[in-house]
C-alpha cells in the first residue's frame, strides 16, 4: 500500500496537470468537481446581471468572499485581489458611473457635490455603485472556479461528464501546455539576443523592433512544437476509437450535488431577503 502511493506520489511531481490526491490536506473548493463550481453560482450570476439595488449584489459579493476565504488557499496573490483589487475597481467604477449618470432620467435624491454648475445628487451615487458591485459580486462569484481550479481538469471534466468529444477536450488541453512552452521559449530568444548584442537601443521603437525580432523564431518554434504533437498523437492511434481510456478522473460525487444544490438554496435566498419586490 505503501509503494503504491509513493508510485502515485512521484507520478504526479512529474506531471503538472495531474490532479491531487485525495490524501492530501486541501480545501473544500479545491476538491469540487470543476463543473459543480460552474453550475452552482451560474443562475446568480445570470440574474445579477438584471437586478438594479445595491443590497442584492452585496450580498453576493459577501457570500463569494465567505466561500473563498473558507474553502480555498489565501496566497498572497489572492488577498491582494480580494481584499484591495475588487474594492478598489468597485470604488472607481462606480464613481465613474456616478459621474456618467443623467439625473434627469433618475431620482436624483438630494445633492452631495456641487462643482459650478455641476451637481453630484445621491440617486447618480445609487446607481453608480449598485452597477459596480453588480461587477463586483459577478467577478467574485467567478472566482470560486477561477482561482481553484486549473484549465486541464476543466477539460477532463467537460470531456468525461459532458460528454464532449476528446478529440476537441485533449486539443485544447494540448493548447494548456503551449502557454508555458512559449514562456521558456521567449526568455531562450531574448538571452540569445543579448549574448548577440542585437539589444536594438531604447524607446517605444525599439521595443518594437526587438519584438519583431522575437516573433520570427518564437513562430517557427511553436510550428515545430505542434508538427512534434501531431506526429506523436497520430502514432499513438489519437482518436480512432470512439473512447479512451482516462489516466486522471475527474468525477462526479455526492458532495458537488449538495454543493450545487445548497448554492442555488443560498442564491434564492439572498434574492428573497435582499431583493427589492415592491419597486
Amino acid at each position: 500500500m505503501t509503494g503504491t502511493v509513493r508510485v502515485q506520489r512521484s507520478a504526479a511531481s512529474f506531471d503538472p496537470y495531474a490532479t491531487a490526491p485525495e490524501a492530501s490536506p486541501i480545501r473544500f473548493l479545491y476538491r469540487l468537481n470543476p463543473l459543480a463550481k460552474i453550475a452552482g453560482p451560474a443562475p446568480a450570476m445570470v440574474l445579477l446581471v438584471f437586478v438594479r439595488d445595491a443590497a442584492t449584489p452585496l450580498a453576493f459579493l459577501a457570500l463569494a468572499y465567505a466561500l473563498l476565504l473558507v474553502g480555498a488557499r489565501l496566497t498572497r496573490r489572492l488577498a491582494l485581489l480580494l481584499f484591495v483589487g475588487i474594492p478598489v475597481a468597485v470604488a472607481v467604477i462606480g464613481l465613474g458611473f456616478s459621474l456618467w449618470t443623467d439625473p434627469t432620467r433618475i431620482d436624483a435624491g438630494s445633492p452631495v457635490l456641487q462643482i459650478g454648475g455641476w451637481t453630484l445628487y445621491s440617486g447618480m451615487l445609487q446607481i453608480g455603485y449598485a452597477t459596480a458591485l453588480r461587477l463586483g459580486a459577478i467577478i467574485a462569484l467567478s472566482l470560486l472556479v477561477g482561482v481553484t481550479t486549473t484549465g486541464p481538469d476543466l477539460v477532463r471534466a467537460m470531456v468525461q461528464q459532458l460528454r464532449v468529444p476528446y478529440r476537441i477536450g485533449y486539443t485544447a488541453l494540448a493548447a494548456f501546455r503551449f502557454v508555458p512552452r512559449f514562456g521558456h521559449e521567449l526568455e531562450v530568444i531574448r538571452q540569445a539576443h543579448r549574448v548577440r548584442g542585437a539589444h536594438g537601443g531604447r524607446g517605444p521603437f525599439a521595443a518594437l523592433a526587438r519584438w519583431g525580432g522575437y516573433i520570427v523564431p518564437l513562430l517557427a518554434g511553436a510550428i515545430r512544437h505542434a508538427e512534434r504533437v501531431a506526429l506523436a498523437m497520430d502514432s499513438r492511434a489519437f482518436g480512432a476509437y470512439p473512447d479512451r481510456t482516462e489516466r486522471h478522473l475527474v468525477p462526479w460525487r455526492v458532495r458537488d450535488t449538495v454543493f450545487v444544490l445548497l448554492f442555488w438554496l443560498a442564491s434564492a435566498a439572498l434574492f428573497w431577503l435582499f431583493f427589492p419586490w415592491g419597486l
